[in-house]
């Protein structure tokens, strides 16, 4: 079915990804995954092309265009090429807004032009050893001390949490008030007390730096509050539909893919005299994958035209990154079954797709919790 959410001018931005992605991103990838970070070459590079910052105001560098399709076809090539390492997505998709909508003039002048051009690479800090999906578990605390917030705790599993220079933290700003009671702050990259544990080391997505955060008697300047004091929760309520359709966007294009790679695999692999497309259960599960994939797209492509016009709540975005997220890491399982034991040797593409699919159900927010968002809507 042919795709009817995107313009000429969309598909002409496609190019330019595309060309970037050729000469900046896929000739130094094998060795970012080796080195478990990524260039911050790459990411001047990235400023340099206007890819940052496509929604940030032009008097700041930005791209001045909030037209969120043009971040879905920035998702759909980084997705296509097999790079999630250089997170252009999570610093325009969801750490951008905050920066956008929440930052001060003063704030917006000093930290949104190197945003946009590469020079500073940033990171969102929420999780914490023993707070994930629930925000009441958080400990870092921040104490009122006149001049400025007195930042004590840790974070871990932040991406581009070694690369980063500007950092959001969600603290507790009062004792007391659950999930109400967190404001975010921005540490900047050299603030004493500020440490980054190790570099960790995941399953997948190996060039993309994950981090531990250490924050301790960090004296954070009261004009790098963000947003309301004690609004964090709904500010990152506010943000989360469209972190969570970023993430279910690169989740359908992964599937996508992957059907494409081993639709073509089949047709050339022989087993038993005859290539593998000739026998039938491959046929049924290409089929299946194929259909899947179509009814997932439909749906997204649905979403993003939504978010586009300003229209998609938090339930349908939890239902679209639940759905889009299993259905990628099904499809990687299922690809990786039909290439055989070429399918565990990291040469194939989707062996790589396979370990880099398995986060995707995890962060922005689990399964478990996207349905417990649905459930909630339908049920109280």
């Amino acid at each position: 079915m042919k795709r009817q959410i995107y313009t000429e001018d969309h598909e002409a931005f496609r190019e330019t990804v595309r060309t970037f992605l050729t000469k900046e991103v896929l000739p130094h990838y094998d060795q970012w995954e080796r080195d478990g970070i990524v260039s911050r070459d790459a990411w001047r590079a990235a400023g340099r092309q206007g890819l940052l910052g496509l929604a940030v105001p032009e008097e700041y560098g930005g791209g001045g265009n909030p037209d969120f399709r043009y971040a879905a076809v920035l998702a759909e090539e980084f997705t296509r090429a097999g790079a999630p390492g250089l997170a252009i997505g999570l610093h325009n998709d969801i750490i951008g807004p905050y920066l956008t909508s929440l930052a001060t003039e003063e704030q917006k002048r000093r930290w949104l032009p190197g945003f946009c051009s590469g020079e500073t690479i940033s990171a969102i800090a929420m999780t914490e050893p023993g707070a994930g999906s629930d925000l009441q578990g958080i400990r870092t605390t921040a104490e009122d001390r006149g001049d400025h917030w007195l930042l004590n705790g840790s974070k871990t599993f932040i991406s581009n949490g070694i690369l980063a220079d500007l950092v959001i933290v969600v603290a507790r700003t009062t004792p007391e008030g659950g999930a109400h009671g967190l404001s975010l702050l921005v540490v900047e990259r050299d603030a004493p007390g500020f440490e980054r544990g190790r570099n960790l080391e995941k399953i997948g997505q190996k060039s993309q730096d994950t981090a531990e955060l250490f924050f301790t008697d960090v004296r954070v300047p009261k004009e790098n509050l963000l947003g309301e004091l004690n609004g964090a929760f709904l500010h990152l309520m506010t943000n989360l539909p469209q972190e969570r359709l970023a993430i279910a966007m690169a989740a359908i294009t992964a599937a996508e893919h992957l059907v494409e790679i081993t639709t073509t695999y089949v047709k050339e692999r022989e087993a038993f005299g005859r290539p593998l497309a000739r026998l039938q259960h491959i046929r049924f599960e290409i089929a299946e994958m194929a259909t899947e994939c179509a009814v997932t797209r439909a749906f997204l492509d649905r979403c993003i035209t939504e978010h586009a016009d300003g229209q998609l709540d938090a339930v349908h975005a939890s239902m679209a990154k639940w759905w889009a997220t299993e259905l990628q890491k099904r499809v990687a399982d299922r690809c990786l079954q039909l290439h055989g034991g070429y399918g565990y040797m990291t040469e194939y593409r989707v062996a790589r797709a396979f370990t880099d699919s398995r986060i995707q159900t995890i962060y922005g927010g689990t399964t478990e919790i996207m349905k417990e968002i649905i459930g909630r809507s339908l049920l109280g």
